[in-house]
């Protein structure tokens, strides 16, 4: 490693036009591109971005199932507001948005309650 250490210090030492110079002269002699190994960098890096954990949740209604009649009061209890008519439209409407960017607790609650009366639920 010590010859590393050694090239490291001395492209230290350089200026950008130097280096510029070296890297022209590097490609040339050994018939290589530098550019390409950036490229799989920048390529490489772009889905570790995306891996961000999610935050914000929408839980979908998906269908009613057998027991429409408790997944209409389900969905009553957990959409505030609801009355009657509109719970039993948004559950004869399905695939539908139930719940829309929610913490992962309130969707795997609502998630849970839902699955529990009788509907398919997804969470995205």
């Amino acid at each position: 490693m010590a010859n590393v250490d050694e090239l490291l210090e001395t492209f230290a030492g350089m200026t950008l036009l130097e280096l510029s110079e070296f890297v022209k002269a590097f490609e040339d002699k050994f018939e290589v591109t530098a550019a390409a190994p950036v490229a799989v960098a920048v390529a490489g890096a772009a889905p570790a971005e995306a891996v961000e954990e999610q935050d914000e949740f929408d839980v979908i209604l998906e269908g009613a199932g057998d027991k429409k009649i408790q997944v209409i009061k389900v969905v009553r209890e957990i959409v505030s507001g609801l009355g009657l008519k509109e719970a039993k439209d948004l559950v004869e409407g399905a695939p539908k948005a139930i719940l829309e960017k929610v913490n992962k607790e309130a969707a795997e609650a609502a998630k849970a309650k839902l699955e529990e009366a009788g509907a398919k639920i997804t969470v995205k």
